[in-house]
């Protein structure tokens, strides 16, 4: 008996030992930091907080981090320590500077200075891939403006705040005048990008990083009355993916990093318009691509759904995968967390913040079933190191 016992516990061993080296590997459970900026609408306070974690999709409860006025959008420094919003600093329109900082296991915001941005409210901040140049579009004035940051995070001084002229006038009351939507930059660092929704235009820019300015250098063209809004580029940095706000639609470009010009190849649509007809408000909001470079996701307000698409990995073309409803209204911004498998997606009128997990073969979402109570979402930005 003690043999037969001593036999069957080594092959019990030994199935266990082998079934273990064949499963695959568990995803090791990490809790990511989510900053999310808000409108100027009760019960909006500021900047807020939570975490997501990438093991099960499912979020804290949401804690304000930072009172001020209106901080729609938010911008991360890349040495992932700094966080940037535009906003009202007392009755002044502009963008402020924060650390993040680690106090009882919590990630914290400390103010640390702030800059008038000198025509009007921004709608949309960005920072350079060296850290020394920050951008800000105003809708409002039409603008686009260029700040210098120190060594340490902190704001410097603004070097450029360059005046948009004209409009499409395609749809009025939308596009009499210029409207910079969104800025950012090209992977290289060498050129700045402003989607002007009033312009039909996506302004581009010479970037001297060295000395935190930026120049006019061409424009790239969406179809007239598509509005454009936001835009990205492919993990490749070849195409860029304009999102239109007024046409719900999506332009593709093909991107020469040599002279920073874009030429248009593929505008669809991101909902049927016989879907929209019924609507008595539609709005294109934001785009994402997945890390991955395969997927590109669009959110729709008025359909409240997030479009996804497949990427064609030869010619950067999109074609639709599916539309998913956002569990929320009003979906004004979400993002996707760094490893590309969750998608959150803030609710500016539900007050809501929603977890969707990413099929990473397909690109289809489905709702992870944990949302979260946040005032006015109206930008979702993820903790990177």
């Amino acid at each position: 008996m003690p043999v037969l016992n001593s036999v069957r516990y080594l092959a019990i061993w030994a199935l266990i030992t082998m079934t273990s080296l064949t499963l695959p590997p568990r995803a090791a459970a990490e809790n990511v930091d989510v900053w999310i900026g808000t409108s100027r609408a009760q019960p909006s306070r500021g900047i807020y907080h939570c975490t997501l974690d990438t093991s099960n999709g499912q979020l804290s409860e949401v804690q304000l981090a930072a009172e001020i006025a209106g901080p729609g959008f938010l911008a991360m420094h890349p040495d992932g320590h700094h966080l940037y919003a535009v906003g009202n600093v007392g009755e002044t329109p502009s963008v402020a500077a924060y650390k993040i900082q680690k106090r009882d296991g919590n990630s914290v915001l400390v103010f640390d200075n702030s800059l008038e941005i000198g025509d009007g409210g921004a709608a949309h901040v960005a920072v350079d891939q060296a850290g020394g140049t920050l951008l800000t579009a105003q809708y409002g004035g039409g603008s686009i403006a260029a700040f210098a940051l120190k060594k340490d995070g902190s704001l410097d001084r603004r070097t450029t705040l360059i005046q948009h002229e004209g409009g499409s006038g395609v749809v009025p009351g939308r596009q009499d005048a210029p409207h910079a939507h969104w800025v950012g930059f090209s992977p290289d660092n060498r050129f700045a990008f402003c989607p002007d929704l009033g312009l039909d235009k996506v302004m581009i820019y010479s970037h001297d990083a060295g000395k935190a300015t930026i120049a006019p250098a061409g424009a790239g063209v969406v179809p007239p009355g598509g509005g454009p809004r936001h835009m990205k580029f492919h993990t490749n940095g070849k195409w860029i993916f304009v999102l239109n706000e007024l046409a719900l639609s999506v332009t593709v470009f093909d991107y020469d990093a040599a002279s920073g010009a874009m030429t248009p190849k593929q505008t669809i649509d991101a909902v049927p318009k016989e879907e929209l007809e019924k609507e008595l408000f539609k709005s294109a909001s934001e785009i994402r691509v997945h890390p991955s470079g395969r997927f590109v996701y669009s959110a729709n307000r008025g359909h409240d759904t997030i479009t996804a698409f497949r990427v064609n990995q030869d010619t950067g073309e999109l074609s639709v995968i599916e539309r998913e409803n956002v569990r929320g209204a009003t979906p004004r911004n979400f993002n996707l967390d760094p490893s590309g498998q969750w998608l959150l997606a803030a609710g500016q009128d539900s007050h809501t913040l929603a977890s969707f997990r990413i099929d990473q073969e397909t690109g289809e979402l489905t709702y992870n079933r944990s949302v979260r109570h946040a005032p006015s979402p109206i930008c979702v930005l993820f903790q990177h190191e």
